[in-house]
């Protein structure tokens, strides 16, 4: 576990704290924070911090400390891309220009960090070296140090390069990269796909250690398959039940599923809420996969039974008739299980959608919207 940590990118370690500091606040979080930054001469953030963060202070003496490193460590990098520009080869240039970005993303002028990235880019020579710069420019991205929109645009630049020459290694790595930018976007089930055919390959440790990217294989996949394959796919794959004894909670939530447990699944459910309001990427999509994990619990239920009463439904469930009432009438109004509820008779019937038939029922209602509108078109013409 120590290994994992040691070998994330700092920008995520600071994100995570920066996190803690301001979402749960966390003091030692933050003086872990502003030591990290001190260290890495990291004015402008600290500066920027220190607006948002009541525990985050500079005094003026640490300010001008922190400037006039920063000036001799821009004006050392300065000389060397000078010197590479006039003796030396393509290569050194590049490696300047990124030792240069390097620096302003640790400061975090992220900003004129990314443009000292993209010139570092255009001189970059293969595919190889252009990807590890958008790599860095993703984990900026990643860690919420630039825009959405641009982390979308440089992992669309980088899925170009992977697909037109990119090697096996980085190429499972962007897969891990993309799946992270999915959880950010609440899409799972593009996210679950990508970890999945990452699970036998797994190296992107700079992103997330290597339980982490399990715990969120795992939860990304209990939204968005089915449960043959969270049988075949995650509970019996190696990888994943390597970490079984880390993660409690969300392996308590797969057992139950899978064996049809629900009074087990309905516990883990519980133990899970507080580590997903604690996680940097899933605190605000916790109610939503709270949410989605107790639908897919209810329609696998409801799918073995074309009737089971309110009372049996409730006692496998362990909760109370009035909450599984008040749950599956909201999501029966919603359209996302498909049952009807008889309070009279204390039944619940469930509605099979008729799959066989869908697409011409489909073709209808549409041939009919078509049709109407000609028909108004006609009459508008006649006029």
């Amino acid at each position: 576990m120590l290994q994992d940590e040691l070998s994330q990118d700092i920008c995520f370690q600071i994100a995570n704290l920066k996190f803690r500091a301001k979402e749960l606040n966390d003091k030692e979080a933050a003086e872990r924070l502003k030591n990290i930054l001190i260290e890495r001469k990291a004015l402008p953030l600290l500066q920027e911090l220190a607006k948002e963060l009541p525990f985050i202070s500079l005094t003026l003496t640490e300010t001008d400390t922190l400037k006039t490193a920063i000036d001799e460590e821009l004006a050392k990098i300065e000389e060397r891309i000078k010197d590479a520009e006039e003796n030396l080869g393509e290569s050194e240039v590049q490696e300047a220009l990124v030792a240069r970005a390097d620096f302003l993303a640790q400061i975090g002028n992220f900003k004129e960090a990314i443009e000292a990235y993209e010139k570092a880019e255009s001189h970059a020579v293969g595919v190889g070296s252009k990807l590890d710069i958008l790599f860095v420019i993703l984990r900026l991205g990643l860690a919420d140090c630039i825009s959405k929109k641009l982390l979308a645009k440089t992992l669309e630049r980088a899925k170009t390069l992977v697909e037109n020459g990119g090697d096996w290694e980085r190429r499972n790595r962007l897969k891990v990269y993309e799946a992270t930018y999915m959880f950010q976007r609440r899409d799972f089930k593009g996210a679950s796909k990508l970890l999945l055919d990452s699970l036998a390959t797994f190296s992107a440790y700079e992103l997330h250690s290597y339980s982490q990217f399990i715990f969120y294989t795992i939860l990304s996949s209990l939204i968005a398959v089915d449960r043959p394959t969270l049988k075949t796919q995650v509970m019996k794959s190696p990888e994943v039940l390597s970490c079984a004894s880390q993660l409690k909670s969300v392996f308590g939530l797969l057992n139950g599923l899978v064996a049809c447990n629900y009074v087990q699944f309905m516990n883990a459910l519980l133990a899970i809420f507080g580590e997903l309001e604690q996680d940097r990427y899933l605190k605000p999509h916790t109610f939503y996969i709270v949410r989605e994990l107790r639908i897919v619990a209810y329609q696998q239920f409801l799918i073995s039974y074309q009737s089971v009463t309110l009372e049996a439904m409730a006692k496998a469930f362990g909760i109370s008739q009035s909450f599984l009432d008040r749950e599956l009438a909201r999501f029966i109004v919603s359209g996302r299980i498909n049952c009807k509820i008889d309070r009279v008779q204390g039944v619940i019937e469930t509605n099979r959608p008729d799959t066989r038939n869908a697409l011409y029922q489909q073709t209808i209602k549409q041939g009919d919207v078509v049709l109407n509108k000609i028909q108004k078109l006609s009459r508008f013409i006649d006029i």
